[in-house]
C-alpha cells in the first residue's frame, strides 16, 4: 500500500458503500515520515485520576504482541492530559518492524521521535506521562474512533490528508480498484495539462 494515499482509497472505499471510513482531521501526522500504512493492532485507553499497581501493563502487551508491519491504532478518547506515547516505545516497536502508532491521544519525546523512521500520528504533543492519568485497558478488541469501528487486522493508511481504515473482508477488493484509480487519475491529470477543458475531460473519464 506504499504506492497508494488516502484520498483515492477514501474514493474507492465510497463506491463499495463505505462511506465512513476516515478518522477525524484532529488525528495527523506528528513526526516527519508524514505516512504510515500497514495492519491494525487495536488498543483501547481510558483517562485514569491515580497510578495503576501494574503501570503500562497492556501498553507493554500490545508492543510485544504486535507482529513485523503492524501499526498500532488507540482510541484514547481524545485525550489531552499527557503524552501517551514517547522515545522508549518507539525504539522497543522499531526492533519489531511495528511501523507505526496512530492515536487519539498525545505524544512526547518530538525532538527524538523526528530523528528516527517510524511515524506516530496523534492530535498534539504534551510533555507529562501517561502514569497515572491515561491506562491501555484493552488490546486487541474492536475499538471505535470518530465513528469509524475497527478490527486487529483491518488495513490502515495515514498520510497528509489523514487517516483512512480499510476493512479487512474488503482490503483485496479496495486495494486494486484504489490501483486502477490511480492509473485513471494520472491520465486525467495528463490531459488536463495538455490544455482540455475540465468539462470535457470530466464527461469522458468521470473523474475529477
Amino acid at each position: 500500500m506504499t504506492d497508494l494515499y488516502t484520498a483515492v482509497v477514501a474514493d474507492v472505499l465510497d463506491t463499495l458503500g463505505y462511506r465512513n471510513q476516515c478518522l477525524g482531521p484532529e488525528v495527523r501526522a506528528l513526526t516527519d515520515t508524514g505516512r504510515v500504512s500497514g495492519r491494525v493492532f487495536t488498543l483501547r485507553a481510558e483517562a485514569v485520576i491515580e497510578e495503576a499497581d501494574e503501570p503500562y501493563k497492556l501498553e507493554m502487551a500490545a508492543v510485544e504482541a504486535a507482529q513485523e508491519g503492524d501499526v498500532l491504532l488507540v482510541d484514547a478518547g481524545h485525550d489531552r492530559t499527557c503524552g501517551f506515547w514517547g522515545e522508549l516505545l518507539t525504539t522497543a516497536c522499531l526492533a519489531k518492524g511495528i511501523r507505526g502508532i496512530v492515536m487519539t491521544a498525545c505524544t512526547r519525546d518530538l525532538w527524538a521521535l523526528s530523528e528516527v523512521s517510524f511515524s506516530v500520528f496523534g492530535i498534539g504533543s504534551a510533555p507529562a506521562d501517561s502514569k497515572g492519568r491515561l491506562d491501555v485497558v484493552e488490546i486487541g478488541g474492536v475499538i471505535e474512533i470518530d465513528g469509524v469501528s475497527a478490527r486487529t487486522g483491518d488495513l490502515i493508511l495515514g498520510d497528509q490528508d489523514g487517516v483512512v481504515i480499510i476493512p479487512q473482508e474488503i482490503a483485496d477488493e479496495a486495494i486494486s480498484l484504489a490501483h486502477a484509480k490511480i492509473a485513471a487519475e494520472n491520465t486525467v491529470r495528463d490531459e488536463l495539462a495538455t490544455g482540455i477543458p475540465i468539462s470535457e475531460v470530466f464527461r469522458k473519464h468521470g473523474i475529477l
